[in-house]
């Protein structure tokens, strides 16, 4: 069944009512006022929503927020929204790899996205590439092999927050004869725009900062090219069933008002946390693109507008101190997942890449001793606080330890 991407509906969203909030469509069809209407619909030969798994008006508000927030001023993009950020990611190679093609990637990348390229793609019969962190002469000759449809990378990476020059990677995408993936669900619109640096498709996770609030799941694919995402790409969803609720989509909407206010100031405290981590005995080291010492802070400042709310460091005195640290805090909420108004903290190898192989998280750079903090909108002074208590208390085991 052919049919108009939801992008192309602009001239049916604005409310007839006149509503200044968005309205939800909380409806599973449409109805049509003859049989004419219905095959001009469904034919594709008119703009309209015929059914909400193929499209909807509260979703297609969201996809143009989205669209509108990656393409930039006086930029043009289209956007289509996803159930899941994990449904946006398959669906988005899905669509364009097939059996015999080869897809290459750059770790370090979301532990789904690991378990996706690593253990799904490969029973599809698409040939999958994994280079290590940073290694683009690997890149580079990954990225030329034969039926290559897609080089995908993410910067600041997930969760070891290294950083991707981004105008080099569609370079070596473009010699290829491939498309530019960047997940850009860590840096947000906000603070980088991929589809200005030459990306082909951007991704994101909008159950994170776009969304915000930790009220919803979803996920969107971006790109500059609206056959690529209202062709194959946008077939995956409706056949997939992956397309998110009007409910959902209202959410976000409400979510993404507050997004830069949100980013701006967790990206200052984080700063301020980075520098006090940096500086502490029981820890090892940090990465914050931020950070003079960060191996990616060149490239951070050149192709982005701040250095994100995200931080990793590896704490000292083994799994006990690790656990003891994790149990001590009191304000930042141990949990999964990220851009929340809430600060969440982790730890990676034993919860959201805890299925991916010892080897492959040591390629991905993935330390036993990493932490993850994903900065919220407490007070600076409280985060430090609770961080430099729970750092007091793994401080002890290691003494008791020693001792």
């Amino acid at each position: 069944m052919s049919h108009i991407p939801p992008f192309a509906c602009d001239a049916l969203l604005p409310d007839p009512y006149g509503a200044h909030e968005a309205p939800i469509y909380q409806t599973s069809t449409f109805t049509f006022e003859s049989s004419a209407e219905a095959a001009a619909l469904f034919a594709g030969e008119r703009a309209g929503f015929v059914y909400t798994r193929i499209g909807n008006p509260t979703v297609a508000r969201w996809e143009q927020r989205v669209a509108a927030l990656e393409a930039g001023v006086g930029e043009t993009a289209h956007a289509l929204a996803f159930a899941t950020g994990m449904g946006a990611i398959a669906a988005a190679i899905l669509g364009v790899a097939s059996a015999g093609d080869h897809v290459v990637a750059m770790e370090p990348v979301y532990g789904g996205t690991d378990e996706l390229l690593r253990n799904v793609l490969p029973r599809f019969g698409i040939r999958v590439t994994i280079t290590a962190p940073g290694d683009l002469v690997s890149l580079t000759q990954a990225a030329v092999e034969p039926d290559t449809r897609i080089v995908y990378i993410e910067t600041p990476g997930n969760p070891t927050l290294d950083i991707v020059d981004i105008r080099r990677a569609a370079d070596i995408a473009r010699a290829g004869g491939a498309l530019l993936y960047v997940d850009n669900s860590f840096a947000t619109p906000v603070l980088q725009r991929p589809l200005a640096l030459g990306a082909d498709v951007v991704l994101h996770s909008s159950t994170k900062y776009l969304g915000g609030h930790g009220t919803v799941t979803g996920g969107v694919v971006v790109a500059k090219d609206a056959e690529l995402v209202g062709g194959r790409i946008a077939d995956m969803r409706k056949l997939l069933g992956a397309a998110p609720s009007p409910f959902d989509a209202w959410l976000l909407i409400q979510g993404v008002k507050t997004l830069e206010l949100r980013v701006r100031k967790a990206t200052a405290t984080a700063g301020d946390l980075a520098t006090m981590l940096a500086g502490h005995d029981m820890v090892e080291w940090v990465r914050w693109p931020g950070l003079e010492s960060d191996p990616g802070h060149l490239i951070a400042r050149r192709q982005m507008s701040g250095f994100g709310a995200m931080i990793a460091f590896g704490i000292r005195g083994g799994a006990d101190a690790g656990a003891t640290f994790m149990d001590a805090l009191t304000v930042c909420k141990r949990a999964v997942s990220l851009g929340c108004t809430d600060t969440l903290i982790e730890h990676p190898a034993s919860m959201t890449h805890a299925h991916v192989t010892p080897a492959a998280r040591e390629q991905a750079g993935i330390a036993d001793n990493l932490i993850r903090i994903s900065v919220g909108l407490e007070s600076v002074e409280e985060l430090e606080r609770d961080l430099l208590g729970a750092l007091a208390a793994a401080a002890r085991v290691v003494e008791l330890a020693v001792g």
